[in-house]
């Protein structure tokens, strides 16, 4: 039996909508957004994200603390590389007619009570100093990473002897065991000065490092090397390090101020570079009994000293927002 109502057949060509071809949408598109906004949007929704160090990068070009720290410190280090070219006076080099010049034109830092010129001398002890500082504080960075994942990652007994070794030195008056093993030290090189600088300041971090490798050996990926037979040196290398490298990075940056201050506050009371090499400490120390009468021994060498510091802790200060902007957040 056939219905009363029979479907009528469907006609193809006239019943689908016809497509609009690709110019008309084009054409479309320019005349309801000339400047080409969505163009753009799109453009910018396809592009890949930013890796971590390029967002790290992004932060700190906005940070002016990070553009006054770094170019105060890039005119110091310029000034230690090569502020002696332009100079016709060489280190330790006497004028036996300006005892105790001011700065001038023919001296541009001043002289000494025998005709020493400051400015050489400067040079020579910004580079120490700054020589100094940049090996001492990744050398503490590089042991606390080495002891504190691998105490971490290991436990048991070796944990125990480094948490000891760790408690031990600091409680230990640092300053006052350099003064008692100083004669050891007053004719050996500088490195040795980096070394016990080195020595003594990677507990804290070794410290952190050691508590973060400890929650990071129970992840997945951690158990996952370990059951696959991977070595500890190659799981620590690959996976624990890595995790905490902007921890490390951060240390480092702010340990330089702080190697810094160390080596010129142990050359200030005679117990770091000794004569006849030169440090920010011992030109202060020169002129500390001078600074009434003869301002330029003193106060030139004292304002290097701030100034180095200075750009030193900006820099590390914006690293450290850069890296981890919830610091800022908290210091406020």
């Amino acid at each position: 039996m056939s219905s009363s109502n029979p479907i009528p057949p469907v006609n193809e060509a006239t019943e689908l909508p016809e497509a609009v071809p690709a110019t008309e949408e084009l054409a479309d598109s320019a005349a309801t957004d000339p400047k080409g906004k969505r163009r753009r949007k799109a453009e910018k929704a396809q592009k890949k994200p930013l890796s971590r160090w390029a967002l790290v990068w992004r932060r700190l070009k906005r940070k002016p603390n990070f553009w006054i720290g770094a170019i105060v410190l890039g005119a110091i280090v310029l000034f230690a590389l090569f502020g002696n070219i332009p100079n016709v006076y060489e280190l330790g080099e006497t004028d036996a007619y300006s005892y105790n010049s001011p700065p001038s034109g023919q001296h541009w830092f001043g002289t000494d009570s025998i005709g020493v010129e400051l400015y050489a001398s400067m040079v020579e002890a910004l580079r120490k100093s700054l020589l100094i500082g940049l090996l001492a504080a990744p050398a503490a960075t590089l042991i606390a990473a080495f002891v504190g994942s691998l105490a971490g990652y290991i436990g048991g007994k070796l944990e125990t002897v480094v948490n000891w070794i760790i408690n031990l030195l600091l409680v230990l008056p640092v300053f006052y065991v350099l003064m008692i093993i100083s004669p050891l030290l007053s004719n050996v090189s500088w490195i040795v000065i980096v070394v016990a600088i080195a020595g003594f300041g990677w507990m804290v971090m070794a410290q952190i490092v050691k508590n973060q490798t400890k929650s990071l050996k129970d992840r997945e990926y951690v158990k996952a090397a370990r059951y696959m037979g991977v070595g500890t040196t190659t799981i620590l290398a690959r996976h624990i390090i890595p995790n905490v490298a902007s921890l490390l990075i951060i240390d480092a940056a702010l340990g330089v101020s702080g190697a810094i201050l160390s080596e010129t506050s142990l050359s200030f009371f005679g117990l770091g570079i000794q004569p006849p090499d030169g440090s920010l400490g011992t030109l202060i120390a020169n002129g500390q009994n001078a600074v009434l009468t003869r301002w330029w021994l003193f106060v030139i060498p004292a304002a290097f000293l701030v100034a180095l510091l200075t750009s030193v802790n900006l820099l590390g200060d914006a690293l450290r927002d850069a890296i981890d902007p919830t610091s800022e957040v908290n210091r406020a």
